[in-house]
């Protein structure tokens, strides 16, 4: 009778629950499936910990699914038949499009609230991440709480017990210039998104954030999608600016003054991406590894934009990094230094104003060398250009590939783009000197130095850099006599 439990107790063993979620099979319905998951994860938690702690986490409900967005109402569903009928289609739309503004306006803050409750703090508290981490990822977010609050108070103020407001735009231009808090916070994102990635490899904060990924608060987006908020709000204020403008009449009082707003919001942003370029451009500087002194340029250094960086092939299809930064352009094989990336340079850099590219079709070989197999067991290369220095320098000259023609065509522009200020000032005479390169003997010849070379985004201007009509036929006539001397 002392062991005999109380017939009121219920007891769910451990075992028991591990074996409910192997019966369940995989179904199409969605609330079974979910229950079976959750169940499954209740008992893998069990097993680190004791039978007792098990039992409780059984005894909890599933969760249902929260919505990704969230449940939005416009503002005419709001109004009364009456007022309805009292106000013209664009007046409507006018309101609308403010109501837009201040609904935005009030999910942002209680965004940036929760990614401090739901994420900072409780990492913080759990000692996942140190202060200083957190701080370096999750910014100054705070101080931006009051900011947004301060234009929704503004607006409140602004609406009249019908629930429209008349005037709008002075509101918008005294608080406008303040948004230029942000240029900190959008200058440290790359740098901020980098560490969390690195972090991410830690098993305790990769457990934390799936754990709030799949809690209701979360609405099925990552820490990430909640600090990428406020960069995704400002660049939205030009069109709902434009929107609510759109549906304002010509002779209202709001119509100069909203055309100054739009003035202001757009010079905003482009001092706030200039910041952020230049953030940008020295984050991937300082992670430029060097094998050789000669690969310093001072250009490398001094840059303050990146035109243009990504992932491209060579001929051999190797995976190469390319940046094009406003005077130079470098090409990097991407490495690991102690779980951190790093680009280590490859061949030499190339000045934009020494840099001449060729647009090369599918199947094509100009300048000799052989792609056949060279880009995987197709027979033709596909999105293929080249770039090299215009003096004679061996090893100098890359053929990369691009993954789709979309990534070419963007690669080949900007790279015209930035040297064509340079090309079109060339005489045909000296670009019909520029001597043919062979890169397979190139790559393969010991004595050539493994110096980095850099290729950046290809802006495309014109045909700035394209020789004359009869340059050209010169040329071909040239490089069919030098075809049937390349191996194929």
């Amino acid at each position: 009778l002392y062991f005999q439990e109380p017939s009121n107790k219920r007891v769910r063993p451990l075992a028991r629950v591990t074996s409910l979620a192997n019966l369940i099979s995989p179904v199409r319905n969605g609330a079974v499936r979910r229950f079976g998951q959750t169940i499954q994860s209740f008992a893998l938690r069990g097993d680190s910990k004791s039978p007792s702690c098990a039992q409780k986490s059984w005894s909890r409900s599933a969760a249902p699914t929260p919505p990704k967005r969230r449940n939005s109402v416009l503002w005419s569903e709001m109004l009364d038949v009456n007022m309805k009928e009292s106000l013209s289609s664009k007046e409507i739309k006018r309101q609308e499009a403010i109501y837009e503004m201040s609904r935005g306006e009030q999910d942002l803050i209680e965004d940036l609230k929760l990614a401090r409750k739901a994420y900072h703090d409780p990492m913080l508290k759990l000692s996942i991440m140190s202060e200083e981490e957190l701080t370096h990822i999750f910014g100054d977010l705070d101080s931006y709480i009051p900011l947004h609050e301060d234009l929704l108070a503004s607006l409140g103020e602004a609406t009249k017990p019908d629930g429209t407001v008349e005037q709008i735009g002075p509101i918008l231009v005294q608080w406008l210039p303040r948004l230029h808090a942000y240029k900190g916070y959008c200058s440290n994102q790359l740098a901020a998104k980098a560490l969390l990635d690195q972090k991410k490899q830690d098993r305790r904060v990769q457990d934390f954030l799936q754990r709030c990924l799949e809690s209701p608060f979360s609405r099925k987006l990552d820490l990430w999608s909640f600090l990428d908020i406020p960069r995704s709000r400002l660049v939205k204020y030009p069109l709902l600016l434009k929107e609510i403008l759109r549906h304002t009449p010509k002779d209202h009082p709001d119509i100069h003054i909203l055309e100054q707003a739009i003035s202001i919001i757009q010079g905003v942003l482009s001092d706030i991406n200039l910041k952020k370029g230049e953030s940008e451009c020295q984050y991937y500087i300082d992670k430029l590894e060097y094998l050789d002194e000669k690969q310093k340029d001072p250009r490398i250094e001094g840059s303050k934009a990146l035109l243009c960086h990504g992932e491209l092939k060579n001929k051999n299809g190797h995976k190469l990094y390319v940046f094009l930064f406003q005077d130079i352009l470098v090409l990097t094989r991407p490495v690991t230094r102690n779980e951190r990336q790093a680009f280590q340079v490859y061949r030499q850099p190339i000045p934009v104003q020494e840099l001449l590219l060729e647009d090369l079709q599918d199947g094509d070989v100009k300048m000799g060398g052989s792609f056949r197999g060279a880009f995987g067991n197709s027979d033709k290369a596909k999105n293929i250009f080249r770039v090299r220095f215009q003096d004679a320098v061996p090893g100098q000259s890359h053929t990369l590939q691009a993954n789709d023609v979309f990534h070419k065509q963007q690669w080949v522009n900007c790279i015209r783009s930035a040297i064509a200020p340079f090309q079109s000032a060339a005489a045909p005479s000296e670009l019909q000197e520029l001597p043919e390169l062979s890169e397979e003997s190139e790559e393969n010849d010991p004595s050539v130095p493994n110096l980095p070379a850099r290729c950046g985004p290809d802006p495309h201007s014109g045909t700035a850099h394209r020789p004359s009509a009869a340059l050209r036929r010169s040329r071909e006539k040239q490089l069919s006599g030098k075809r049937k001397e390349t191996p194929v």
